[in-house]
């Protein structure tokens, strides 16, 4: 247990989604930023400047520039790595081996068996393991949950739909990471299909599926590259009769929506990754009647909409700064909660899974 009032955190990297992590944890309450560590000294400079002025600490951040040097840092006690998959789990592995709890984002390795030797650098180094979901964080999730089992409000689940897309352009495919091979060997699946693959699961409270069909809809190829996925489908089957499937893309306009059907109604949201600009987020449990009257065909849309107060973008409220909050719980009150990391290994397997039948012509 440390004897600190905030879990002091590291960011190794500078990458775009750090910025708003670097908000959360300011909104957290239990936490503040140490350092941010860059290999390139005069990035990490600018990145603390450029963060500094939008969300100040007191005292700033101190730029490191090496990712080594933050790990040798005494008053840090977790770091967040937001570093590209191809690299991460050297970082992860080190990280716990220097006695640093570890979020991490996703997808959290290239391949399962990189995520089971992350995990066991941290379980035997007795330190925190997280996937940086945010959704998993939000005030919404429990009344969800209370919806899907209260055996009324959807019934029995059958099935499980969620697409979460954004249009990259020509732009994105020449100058971003999740367009390289080398550096996001999983594309749109990792990056994107983390999500659809991670609610699934949510849903069905982590019961793994029996067998999955994934199928390749569309690949990147950069010179001198390995190609990456930039459109996918899946379909999982899970025990019991229930059936789940997944679109992800970098190549269609965005779109975040998931919807659990049952045998007497549907549960349906909107942005279940990125919650839509507001001080709300919801969702809704829809029961359509169709109602046959002589002449007149009725389908009466029977629509209840559930919401509950939280924030976007990194207020107090919202899902990031819940994570922050969540996992810093866990530090100050030195306890590991395993289950994080076995959530996120299983997310991990299915995804392998999905891929490895689309590369085997859906077998």
């Amino acid at each position: 247990m440390t004897n600190e009032k905030f879990c002091r955190w590291g960011i190794l990297g500078t990458a775009n989604i750090a910025r708003k992590d670097w908000k959360a944890i300011r909104n957290s309450g239990n936490s503040t930023l140490m350092a941010v560590a860059s290999r390139d000294l005069s990035r990490a400079r600018q990145f603390i400047k450029e963060c500094q002025a939008h969300v100040p600490f007191d005292p700033a951040p101190r730029a490191l520039g090496s990712y080594e040097e933050l790990l040798r840092q005494r008053d840090v006690d977790a770091v967040y790595i937001p570093l590209p998959t191809g690299i991460r789990k050297q970082w992860v592995i080190r990280a716990a081996e220097a006695g640093k709890h570890v979020l991490c984002e996703k997808p959290c390795g290239a391949n399962s068996g990189d995520v089971g030797e992350m995990l066991e650098a941290c379980s035997r180094n007795h330190v925190q393991f997280m996937d940086a979901v945010m959704f998993m964080h939000s005030a919404r999730l429990p009344l969800m949950r209370q919806m899907l089992d209260d055996g009324s409000s959807i019934g029995q689940i059958k099935r499980i739909a969620a697409q979460f897309s954004f249009l990259g352009g020509e732009e994105f495919f020449h100058r971003n990471i999740r367009a390289s091979g080398r550096l996001e060997p999983l594309g749109c699946l990792g990056d994107l299909g983390w999500y659809t693959i991670r609610f699934a699961l949510w849903v069905m409270n982590y019961q793994l599926p029996e067998r999955v069909s994934g199928h390749l809809l569309g690949e990147h190829h950069a010179p001198g590259d390995t190609s990456v996925p930039t459109e996918f489908s899946g379909e999982l089957y899970f025990s019991g009769g229930v059936s789940a499937g997944f679109y992800c893309s970098f190549i269609t306009e965005n779109q975040q929506w998931a919807i659990v059907s049952g045998s007497k109604g549907y549960l349906e949201v909107s942005d279940f990754v990125l919650p839509w600009y507001g001080s709300q987020v919801e969702f809704t449990v829809n029961s359509p009647v169709y109602d046959i009257k002589g002449c007149d065909f009725n389908m009466q849309r029977r629509t209840h909409r559930n919401a509950v107060s939280e924030y976007s973008s990194s207020f107090a409220g919202s899902q990031e700064s819940n994570m922050f909050r969540n996992f810093s719980d866990l530090v100050l009150a030195g306890r590991v909660d395993e289950t994080w990391g076995q959530i996120a290994l299983k997310t991990q397997q299915v995804l392998d899974s999905c891929l490895d039948s689309a590369r085997e012509e859906r077998k």
